[in-house]
């Protein structure tokens, strides 16, 4: 790795101060901005309503790709499992827990 790291530097595309550290590399994003709004409790990352949002953050980020590279069938279809997740799941809010169900349309401006 560090021989790799070096080699990078050498040929001058990265910043010399820049070492890859994992995961901390990545920046919090909005999905985690958009998480903490649907928690039911601190360390919820699984119920229903985080997915929804999730997924819904997702969704949209892929349409917006979708966009401008018509030709991406594999992400169309990733799209397409991801909204029929987020269906599943809604259905599952709206059988269970109308009251959640109702929450999540609304922040999220889903129809419905």
């Amino acid at each position: 790795m560090e021989r790799l790291v070096a080699r990078i530097r050498g040929c001058g595309a990265i910043d010399s101060n820049f070492i890859y550290s994992g995961a901390s590399f990545m920046a919090e994003s909005n999905d985690t901005m958009d998480m903490k709004e649907f928690q039911l409790h601190e360390k919820d990352t699984g119920s229903a309503d985080v997915q929804v949002a999730r997924l819904t953050s997702r969704i949209s980020q892929l349409t917006e790709h979708l966009k401008s590279h018509v030709k991406d069938h594999s992400s169309r279809r990733g799209l397409l499992k991801m909204v029929a997740q987020r269906r599943s799941l809604l259905d599952y809010l709206s059988r269970s827990e109308s009251d959640r169900y109702k929450n999540v349309i609304d922040k999220l401006n889903l129809r419905k």
